[in-house]
């Protein structure tokens, strides 16, 4: 069995800037994943922890990821293999897609709203896949998202990961139009909004897109172009968009996590109405 490559994940984000909370969580899974992935027939969590240097209580944590991800498997008391996902993710892309539409499915319920993954792709911002379902509605593109980046969650996570020259060149290409009277029109308010925000912090859209609508997206990159993850709510609540903000970035690392595991797709540009994986129930 192939060993994983945290080095992927745990790539610098572009302009030199630290790297994402979910970013350095997965790095830290991927680490104890190379170490169950050396002991075939099982390691602890004693050994785990004298190979990882991990501290406990983040070593607990990053075990846990892994065995909810289906990468690890308990055998018995403090004890672990490689995960049933892992070993047939080798074989069969089928299985990676899968784990992946079923984490989405389980973010979108646990943050009770539609759930987008996006990346940046030939200099266009791109959904890869999303899961909505009637009691998560997923916005409507009224607007093709690729024009709307300085308006989405999802536009503002990807720009954020971007180099002043990279937003710039983005810029030129798409104009600040204010689809809202939230809309924000400058380019030098939209880069201080991406750069001056509290570090591990959501980026979020208060109705810009689209009155009515709020969203929050979180960055993750698995290689050297941007992704994020990202919800939608059709209620311009401030408190619910807190509380699954906070929920969606505690969850990023399994989004992320899955990503690697199904070799985070490269589809062209889709629209949620035309989903590459949509989980949609």
């Amino acid at each position: 069995m192939k060993q994983p490559r945290p080095t992927r994940a745990a790539a610098p984000s572009p302009g030199g800037r630290t790297a994402p909370a979910p970013l350095e969580s997965v790095h830290r899974a991927l680490r104890v994943l190379e170490v169950v992935n050396r002991h075939s027939g099982g390691v602890n969590l004693t050994q785990i922890a004298r190979e990882t240097k991990l501290p406990q209580l983040v070593l607990a944590r990053a075990v846990e990821q892994l065995v909810r991800a289906d990468l690890a498997t308990p055998i018995g008391p403090d004890a672990y293999v490689a995960g049933h996902v892992l070993l047939l993710s080798e074989t069969d892309g089928a299985e990676g897609r899968r784990h992946l539409r079923e984490t989405l499915t389980w973010v979108r319920d646990a943050v009770g709203a539609a759930v987008y993954v996006a990346r940046y792709t030939d200099g266009e911002v791109a959904i890869t896949q999303y899961a909505d379902g009637p009691a998560a509605p997923a916005v409507e593109e009224w607007v093709d998202f690729r024009a709307a980046a300085h308006a989405s969650a999802v536009g503002k996570a990807l720009l954020a990961q971007l180099d002043h020259d990279g937003r710039r060149d983005h810029l030129s290409r798409h104009r600040l139009t204010p689809f809202t009277t939230h809309t924000l029109t400058g380019e030098r308010a939209l880069f201080r909004q991406l750069d001056d925000r509290p570090p591990d912090t959501p980026l979020l859209d208060l109705q810009e897109y689209a009155v009515g609508t709020v969203c929050a997206a979180v960055p993750i990159t698995a290689g050297p172009t941007p992704e994020c993850v990202a919800l939608s709510l059709p209620v311009p609540d401030p408190g619910r968009l807190k509380q699954s903000a906070r929920i969606l970035q505690s969850e990023a690392a399994a989004v992320l996590l899955a990503l690697i595991v199904a070799g985070s797709p490269r589809p062209a540009a889709r629209r949620p109405q035309d989903p590459v994986l949509s989980t949609s129930v």
